[in-house]
């Protein structure tokens, strides 16, 4: 499981920036960071990954296979659809690529907004998001759970233009917003403000394919203060309501145009199954 961009794991809200890095106890994006192969984690991180290993040993295949599946996402928004701003809430610690690098090498005048509350991605966003010359990025300080609040934020209107059309990327962050926080309502609200012609590109962890590994998974989190909740395909689905999905629909990320497969992504999209993945992932048109 990842976690970005979400109200802090005492559902009390986000983080303010200053908000130390709590070392001590696991950190859902930092655990992601550990299963992309990353080292911006800490013991407690570790620990909480290596549990969540011995009931669900897919789940760094998971990872990298959904990393990998964003950037064919975002490849073909940018190369396909023409889509030149981008708004991803949820980004985690910055791993390269990273979705404007993706975005940008394709349309170097892309524009991109990054939305995270973990303390330690504003740590490392202001040297390894560095935009494109003919470009922007920023990063704003936010949480999912106030849209409205992300919507308004100047570093946001400074660089995205939402009467114009916008990809709104949540990536392997709505498992961490249980149905309690409204998830489709705020999902709602978000692609509400966006101008048409914009889209939703959204994975989530699912039971549908290995149910004992991933519940077992979502109680690890659940013992170490992290909020998660899996949804089934249909669940998942229902975030796209009065959205076109553009083909293949709403699959499995390893089978979603596997022709945009990148030659560096360490991820043979054939070589892992439905149950080591155990991801639903879809881009859908707002009309």
């Amino acid at each position: 499981m990842t976690a970005q961009g979400v109200a802090s794991q005492t559902g009390s809200g986000p983080e303010p920036p200053n908000t130390p890095l709590n070392q001590g106890r696991p950190h859902s994006a930092r655990m992601y960071d550990y299963f992309l192969g990353g080292k911006d984690n800490y013991v407690a991180d570790r620990e909480a990954a290596a549990k969540v290993l011995t009931l669900w040993p897919g789940v760094m295949i998971a990872a990298r296979t959904n990393r990998a599946w964003m950037h064919r996402a975002i490849q073909f928004l940018a190369a396909e659809r023409g889509i030149r701003q981008f708004l991803d809430i949820g980004t985690g610690i910055p791993t390269r690529p990273n979705l404007h690098e993706v975005a940008q090498g394709i349309a170097p005048e892309s524009r991109v907004v990054y939305v995270d509350n973990d303390p330690i991605v504003l740590a490392h966003a202001q040297t390894l998001l560095k935009s494109h010359p003919e470009g922007r990025t920023a990063y704003v300080h936010g949480d999912i759970t106030e849209p409205e609040t992300i919507l308004a934020s100047p570093d946001l209107t400074e660089v995205l233009d939402l009467s114009r059309p916008v990809a709104l990327s949540l990536v392997s962050l709505l498992h961490f917003v249980p149905d309690d926080w409204g998830p489709y309502d705020l999902v709602q609200r978000l692609v509400d403000a966006l101008a048409p012609g914009s889209f939703l590109v959204l994975s989530h962890i699912t039971p549908d394919f290995d149910p004992e590994a991933t519940q077992k998974t979502v109680q690890v989190y659940h013992s170490r203060g992290i909020p998660g909740q899996i949804r089934t395909r249909d669940e998942v689905e229902r975030f796209f309501t009065g959205l076109e999905l553009v083909e293949p629909g709403l699959e499995v990320p390893h089978r979603w145009r596997t022709d945009l497969a990148e030659s560096d992504s360490h991820v043979e999209t054939g070589d892992v199954t439905d149950e080591e993945v155990s991801f639903w992932a879809g881009v859908a048109r707002k009309s």
